[in-house]
């Protein structure tokens, strides 16, 4: 249990950086483009890891587990990665991060009918709600606050979609039947890659060379936030199943602030440690184990 929360509070970091590095990245690619070759990049480190530690693809008469496969890479990150790229050019950012604390309460109820020990409890819904009021003080009033853009109303729904897209891949990875971890992650991102490169290709052609911050908001958006983020993701959902999995929503915009202040030298919200305590609160309520009286 441990170790499941190392891994999700190292995705909330790596994740809380991911928004700075797609703003950046759009400097230089479209939001297709920032997709796509994130995601290839992605997917050409897994699968030469994969062959180089032995262990190769999930065989092809495997047509179960490769419909979870698909189902991880397109909800999970072909669908999503586009849409929330779009989204982000025409949404306040404060928008987009309260899309992204929707994801677990969208996944309680899907985990409850799908997966098998995924009760939906009293106090596992109190807590993620107490989170979820945690992330909106952190972001505050902006959160909702209107970008003036004439294609903000389908935006702020390209990032709702998002999140259920998230959700519903969640789901996928944790039904999915036993396999190796890296595998399973090196397929569905070639998956992902299949669904979302040709379509740039023939749409956007091949990018031209961007400047040197978008160029390294890139390599950092495929090595980090994709490939080394699907195999913690991975391990996370079949360990610890999609609800735990979750919380790090109500992590990452906690980091994202953080990295604005740091990197930015934004001024912290004076909401910041309110914000926290009440997250934090939330993941413990949603976490505890019910009290049993002895007979």
């Amino acid at each position: 249990m441990t170790r499941n929360w190392i891994y999700l509070v190292l995705l909330s970091v790596i994740w809380g950086a991911s928004f700075m590095g797609v703003s950046l990245a759009l400097d230089g690619f479209g939001p297709l483009g920032v997709a796509a070759i994130r995601i290839t990049m992605g997917a050409v480190l897994l699968t030469g890891l994969a062959f180089a530690m032995g262990i190769g693809l999930p065989g092809l008469a495997q047509s179960r587990l490769w419909l979870h496969v698909a189902g991880m890479g397109l909800f999970s990150n072909a669908i999503p990665f586009f849409l929330l790229s779009w989204g982000q050019q025409h949404v306040t950012s404060g928008f987009a991060g309260i899309t992204m604390a929707v994801v677990p309460l969208l996944v309680l109820p899907l985990a409850h009918v799908f997966v098998p020990g995924e009760t939906l409890t009293p106090r596992k819904t109190i807590g993620f709600a107490i989170g979820f009021i945690g992330v909106g003080v952190l972001i505050g009033p902006g959160a909702l606050a209107r970008s003036g853009a004439a294609l903000e109303f389908w935006a702020q729904l390209a990032c709702i979609a998002a999140a259920g897209c998230y959700a519903i891949g969640s789901i996928f990875t944790r039904l999915a039947p036993k396999s190796d971890q890296i595998a399973f992650s090196a397929a569905g991102l070639l998956v992902a890659t299949v669904a979302v490169l040709p379509v740039a290709l023939s749409l956007k052609g091949l990018p031209e060379m961007p400047g040197a911050t978008a160029f390294w908001a890139m390599v950092y958006l495929g090595v980090f936030p994709t490939a080394l983020a699907t195999i913690l993701l991975v391990k996370v959902v079949q360990s610890a199943g999609p609800s735990f999995m979750s919380i790090v929503n109500y992590l990452v915009p906690v980091w994202s602030v953080l990295f604005g202040t740091i990197l930015l030298s934004e001024a912290l919200p004076s909401s910041f440690l309110g914000a926290l305590a009440l997250i934090l609160v939330g993941l413990a309520v949603s976490r505890a184990r019910p009290h049993r009286r002895r007979p």
